[in-house]
């Protein structure tokens, strides 16, 4: 066995350790360029040995190069230092999402109040549910009383009630 053939696989090895370090690791780029030169060592030591040798390990380095990027962006989550490192997703409640448009349109002509300054965007409070509405005229006042005018697909419009 040629050592040198065994040399330039351990240059590919390496060439993917470093490509893997380079995503979770800021460098600036140094990582990377550690990486082509051990990616290009390996290559032209494939070449010496033939042409064939050579554009094999071209083809081996297209073929590595995804699949170990890929590979690390699925096992890495999984590990105990990965768990550690990235955040975790937020966890929602059921019915913390938007409501669906059927659901909605079932407060056509509701009275609510409103929660948050409407600019014209806001929250309002309709018995116990919390709804992102918009403002017919622009600015409304917190605690001002509301009336939905218009459901849009997941867009609730409000007028506001003039107190007499």
């Amino acid at each position: 066995m040629d050592w040198w053939l065994i040399f330039a696989v351990f240059l590919y090895l390496a060439s993917a350790a470093l490509i893997i370090a380079e995503v979770f690791v800021p460098s600036g780029g140094l990582i990377t360029l550690c990486a082509i030169g051990c990616l290009t060592g390996g290559v032209a030591i494939f070449f010496s040995r033939s042409a064939a040798a050579g554009w094999t390990g071209i083809g081996i380095a297209l073929v590595m190069i995804p699949s170990v990027l890929v590979g690390a962006y699925k096992v890495f989550p999984k590990t105990r230092f990965g768990k550690r490192v990235l955040l975790a997703p937020p966890v929602r409640k059921e019915g913390e999402a938007i409501p669906d448009t059927e659901e909605l349109k079932g407060l056509l002509g509701a009275v609510g109040t409103v929660t948050t300054t409407m600019r014209p965007v806001g929250m309002c409070d309709f018995s116990g549910k919390r709804l992102e509405c918009v403002a017919e005229s622009g600015y409304v006042e917190k605690g001002s009383r509301v009336k939905v005018i218009r459901v849009e697909s997941t867009q609730v419009t409000v007028r506001v009630i003039q107190e007499s």
